[in-house]
């Protein structure tokens, strides 16, 4: 049992590292805005993209207020060539309005895949049990350490968080807006050591 999931442990772990590696190659040449973001960089980014969640979803600003916290990738790049894509992104971890860690994320995918695309990843912790497992976590990964509800708002529809009773939720969007048919599913979160 132990070598089995041993077993699992390391071919994760080498699965991440050939997805990290993948990003540096793939993502350095294909999307050329992609860099390490200082403190400062990675802040502002965050507040535009909090100011664009509240733009594009009806009710998105009553129900940032009533979170726990925001872990808010302003940039996430996903690239694909042939069967291997990947993505990685930096962003911010917000309590009480301030930023007060910061985090990158990786995520490797198989299957048929092509191209670059970038989008903004936003999940929202609803109850400070989630926040503080979250927190307490050395690389917290979805799916795994916990769970996290996608929500896909329709055109002209209103976001409540009374009716979202689930711990942490997750927004995927880009300029056009809200983003469907998306897994989240083995993304991983790190923290990231940036200086103010």
């Amino acid at each position: 049992m132990k070598t089995q999931s041993m077993c699992l442990t390391t071919e994760r772990l080498s699965a991440y590292v050939a997805a990290v590696l993948f990003a540096i190659v793939v993502l350095g040449f294909s999307v050329p805005e992609v860099h390490a973001a200082s403190a400062k960089e990675l802040d502002v980014s965050t507040d535009v993209a909090l100011e664009n969640f509240v733009k594009q979803v009806k009710g998105g600003k009553e129900f940032l207020q009533s979170a726990k916290g925001l872990l808010v990738f302003p940039n996430v790049y996903k690239a694909g060539f042939f069967w291997l894509g990947c993505e990685y992104g930096e962003g911010t971890l917000r309590t009480g309005g301030r930023t007060v860690e910061y985090y990158f994320t990786v995520a490797g995918a198989f299957g048929p895949q092509l191209g670059a695309q970038k989008k903004t990843l936003l999940l929202i912790f609803m109850q400070s049990e989630a926040l503080k497992k979250f927190r307490e976590s050395s690389g917290w990964e979805i799916g795994v350490d916990g769970s996290v509800a996608l929500i896909d708002v329709g055109v002209g529809d209103t976001i409540d968080s009374t009716t979202i009773k689930d711990p942490i939720v997750a927004f995927v969007f880009n300029q056009k807006g809200l983003m469907g048919n998306i897994t989240l599913e083995g993304a991983k979160f790190s923290r990231l050591k940036r200086s103010r």
